[in-house]
């Protein structure tokens, strides 16, 4: 085994270890096809939720999508993205004009891999996402064979705060929803919207948190 697959098994055992990390298919089964997953975004933690929330063969095949300006900053944070994670870099500002950011998802969907994508763009602490931004409907319009999966990280910036380092031991969850897909003549507005919707669906209900905080 390399130290990359290992790291990866074991930031998954840490994270299940730490939130439970549950995985609840809700609207579709795990099964290892192309899809594209849109979850909200409330921590750099849960790009480890995720990972740790798929079965081995999803992880094999998904490639995350990790923000250029915070991933790079280290060379131990470039190699967990690289090696353990296969992420794509993107980047949050434009140093060119002319730079297109969605070419290397573009090109990953293209040669057949999955994607975990944040379309809020950045972290959000309000517990709604905020709105949508345009780089899901691009996407969705080049590849509308692809289902996008609606997700919902639960629970998760209680476990690593905005400015935190070190994890404190909470339960989450990670539910997907069911596909859905870009609808023939649907406005750009109209989509991102129903794509929120679509996400924020997907939260556990307050009386389903209580029974899972019950049987831990």
């Amino acid at each position: 085994m390399t130290l990359a697959a290992f790291t990866g098994q074991l930031l998954a055992f840490i994270a299940r270890l730490i939130t439970g990390a549950q995985g609840h298919w809700k609207g579709c089964p795990p099964l290892a096809e192309q899809r594209i997953y849109i979850a909200n975004h409330q921590s750099h933690f849960d790009l480890v939720l995720i990972w740790a929330a798929f079965p081995h063969e999803l992880r094999a095949t998904t490639r995350a999508i990790a923000a250029r300006d915070y991933w790079t900053t280290s060379a131990f944070k470039r190699w967990l993205t690289t090696s353990v994670f296969n992420a794509i870099y993107v980047s949050r500002t434009r140093s060119n004009p002319d730079e297109d950011p969605l070419e290397p998802l573009a090109e990953a969907l293209a040669k057949g891999d999955s994607l975990v994508i944040f379309p809020e763009g950045t972290r959000s602490s309000k517990g709604r996402p905020m709105p949508f931004k345009s780089g899901i409907y691009h996407l969705a319009e080049q590849f509308p064979d692809v289902p996008l999966i609606p997700t919902w990280i639960d629970n998760v910036q209680r476990v690593m705060p905005k400015g935190e380092v070190v994890p404190v031991p909470i339960l989450c969850t990670v539910t997907f929803g069911a596909p859905i897909h870009l609808r023939p003549g649907e406005s750009k507005a109209d989509f991102l919207c129903r794509a929120r919707e679509a996400v924020m669906e997907q939260r556990p209900h307050p009386e389903s948190v209580a029974r899972m905080a019950e049987a831990d």
